[in-house]
C-alpha cells in the first residue's frame, strides 16, 4: 500500500459512511429531523450541518481555496435531502482531493483561518483531523437517530472483505 493509499481509502469510507447514513434518514418520522435529541448538538439537523460545515471548512484549506471561515456564514440546511447532496458533493471532493494525493503532497503545509489567527498545519495532519471528526460527530448523529425511533445503519463495514456491505464493495471496484 503507498503512503497516500490510506487516506483515498478514508475518504471513500467516509462517503459511503455518509451516503448509507443519510440513506437512514428517509424513515424519520415527520419532524424528527430538527427535534431536539441527545448529544453535542441539540438536533440531527444541527449536528449534520455541523459535520458539513466543518468539511468544507478543511476541504477549502486543503484546496487553498481561500474561503476561510466564511464558510461557517453559510444557512444551515434545513431539509435532510438537501443536506444529502450538500454533503455528498463535499464528500466527492474530498474523495477527489484525496485521489490526487502524491506522496510529497502529504507533508506540504496549508492554512487555517482560525478565530485569531492563522495556524499552518500538514496536509496529513489535516485529513486524519477530518477523519476523526466526521467518525466523532457521525456516531453522535447514528445515537440521535436511534432516539428518534429509527435503526441506525451499520457503518464499520466497508474495510474488511470480510462482512463488507455491498453497498461498499463498490468502492473497491
Amino acid at each position: 500500500m503507498t503512503a497516500t493509499a490510506p487516506f483515498r481509502l478514508m475518504a471513500l469510507n467516509n462517503a459511503w459512511a455518509n451516503a448509507t447514513f443519510y440513506a437512514a434518514l428517509s424513515r424519520l418520522p415527520d419532524g424528527a429531523f430538527t427535534a431536539p435529541a441527545p448529544g453535542f448538538f441539540g438536533s440531527l439537523k444541527e449536528t449534520l450541518n455541523h459535520i458539513w460545515q466543518v468539511d468544507l471548512f478543511y476541504i477549502d484549506a486543503l484546496e487553498s481555496g481561500g474561503r476561510g471561515r466564511s464558510v461557517y456564514d453559510l444557512a444551515e440546511i434545513d431539509d435532510p435531502v438537501a443536506l444529502a447532496t450538500a454533503q455528498a458533493e463535499a464528500d466527492l471532493r474530498l474523495a477527489r482531493f484525496c485521489s490526487g494525493l502524491a506522496e510529497t503532497d502529504l507533508s506540504a503545509p496549508r492554512r487555517t483561518e482560525r478565530r485569531e489567527v492563522i495556524v499552518e498545519e500538514r496536509v496529513d495532519a489535516l485529513l486524519l483531523h477530518l477523519a476523526q471528526h466526521q467518525v466523532h460527530h457521525r456516531g453522535q448523529a447514528h445515537v440521535q437517530l436511534k432516539f428518534l425511533g429509527v435503526a441506525p445503519p451499520q457503518l464499520d463495514e466497508f474495510y474488511l472483505e470480510y462482512e463488507r456491505a455491498p453497498s461498499a464493495s463498490a468502492y473497491f471496484a
